[in-house]
């Protein structure tokens, strides 16, 4: 398992871009690239997974056991030559004071070198104390190479390249000149997701090309290659192919049918969580809730996060799908929205002095901030009045939430499903508001071992199909 983690001294550093970079110069090359992701995000997987032509997926320490991470590791890597991890923030940045959930954690669980990207704009001699600082902090994280980012020119790379050689003993693999064109544009959550993005073929192939010319791939892929092998118990890598559901019995053989709302506006969903609701037996089809005209043939529905304020007016005018969704919600359709999903489920959404109609299921608007509102890791306590909630007694769910809306005049009397623990959730106590069938949260799930939503999810499809038979006729 060939492997390498791609971390920097502090967040915005250009590690996304040039890990985007690595993954399709290093694929262009012949090798078969299987992207990773440290810690919850969506964006940067989606460039990741397309620069690499596989879905990249999440390894989160806060949300995963690290036998989880092996084993999760270990699975996606079938078939793959060559593991690049992407951090975040920096190396050593974590919750915890013992930097127990930090990327340099997450390197030492699965024994991977680290290269460093460090923006040196402004540095020339003060580049050497802050590799030595990052070397000697933990002995036990093999710093393996850097490479230079925002460079102002040839003479700064010189003198940088000096220094770090003479104060030294790290490599320096690369040196990438700034280039406003190797900037993919940002918006308050990050930046902008692939699915959405204009010419994001175009600009990943751009980016390959630079961090080519300037980046030596023969001694990072030598980095890669020189590494222990990964001990994972075989047993751990089976168990997590599955989402097991319980007492499914004869219900199991009933065929479901999931509607995804995938475009433009929602496009948050987690590769490995659309993988465990296949693997509880639903039927995964795709709808573009953006020009869409009707809910295709389902037994249930799944509408992600993503931007819907920015679709807002296009949302708005496919009134025939919105009507057709909330009928469907009226009359029991079996639906899960996080996020994004919740907003467009709403009244209506305001956003820069304008506002848009959207579904209205829930009894209640939604209104954009210029600050988060919620963001972060998040501790939920179910209340038991979830359409599918987890057994009785069990731990917090752990999982995590990004938005700038708030939800303003919800109806007095919502339920919800659950009690926020840690974070904002709804209004700072509850989240997860419950309607006939829909669930509609702030939070976003993981399916990890200890939440496995997927199976709850779509066993209460399959229930609910039994008792009332296809509810896609309800459209």
């Amino acid at each position: 398992m060939n492997r390498l983690l791609i971390s920097a001294a502090h967040k915005s550093s250009g590690k996304t871009t040039v890990c985007i970079g690595l993954c399709a110069a290093l694929r262009a090359r012949g090798q078969t690239v299987q992207p990773f992701k440290k810690g919850p995000d969506y964006i940067d997987p989606l460039w990741l997974g397309q620069a690499a032509g596989r879905p990249c997926y999440s390894l989160d320490g806060y949300l995963m056991g690290a036998a989880e991470i092996r084993a999760e590791f270990a699975r996606r890597m079938h078939g793959a030559t060559l593991a690049i991890i992407e951090g975040n923030k920096g190396l050593y940045d974590g919750l915890d004071l013992d930097g127990s959930n930090s990327n340099a954690a997450l390197a030492t669980l699965l024994d991977t070198p680290v290269i460093l990207v460090i923006d040196a704009r402004g540095m020339t001699r003060g580049i050497a104390p802050l590799i030595l600082g990052y070397q000697a902090f933990d002995k036990d994280i093999r710093i393996a190479g850097v490479i230079l980012n925002q460079l102002g020119g040839a003479r700064h790379e010189a003198k940088l390249r000096a220094v770090i050689e003479h104060y030294t003993d790290v490599p320096v693999l690369g040196a990438i000149q700034h280039d406003e064109r190797l900037t993919i544009v940002e918006r308050h959550l990050g930046l902008i997701p692939s699915n959405e993005a204009r010419a994001a073929g175009e600009r990943i192939a751009a980016i390959a090309a630079r961090v080519a010319a300037q980046v030596d791939l023969e001694r990072v892929l030598a980095i890669a290659q020189a590494v222990p092998a990964l001990g994972v118990d075989e047993s751990n890598v089976a168990l997590s192919q599955a989402s097991p559901a319980s007492g499914r019995g004869d219900s199991e053989k009933i065929s479901i049918k999931l509607g995804v709302a995938r475009d433009a506006a929602f496009g948050f969903y987690y590769p490995g969580d659309l993988d465990a609701l296949r693997a509880a037996g639903a039927e995964l089809v795709m709808f573009d809730a953006l020009h869409d005209a009707r809910l295709p043939a389902v037994d249930g529905v799944f509408i992600g996060g993503g931007f819907p304020e920015t679709h807002m007016d296009a949302l708005a005018a496919n009134g025939a799908l919105r009507r057709e969704l909330r009928g469907a919600i009226e009359a029991g359709l079996p639906v899960y929205a996080e996020c994004g999903g919740l907003m467009y489920l709403a009244r209506a959404i305001q956003w820069q002095g304008r506002s848009a109609e959207m579904v209205g299921a829930i009894p209640a608007d939604i209104v954009m901030h210029a600050r988060p509102v919620g963001r972060g890791y998040v501790q939920l306590r179910e209340t038991g009045r979830g359409p599918w909630p987890g057994a009785a007694g069990a731990p917090p769910i752990r999982a995590h939430e990004f938005h700038y809306s708030s939800v303003e005049n919800l109806a007095p009397d919502v339920e919800f499903a659950y009690e926020v623990v840690r974070g904002h959730g709804i209004d700072g106590r509850h989240d997860g508001i419950v309607y006939k069938n829909l669930l509609a949260s702030y939070t976003h799930l993981r399916d990890v071992a200890g939440n496995r939503w997927a199976a709850r999810f779509v066993d209460f499809i399959r229930r609910k199909k039994t008792d009332r038979g296809p509810l896609a006729a309800a459209h």
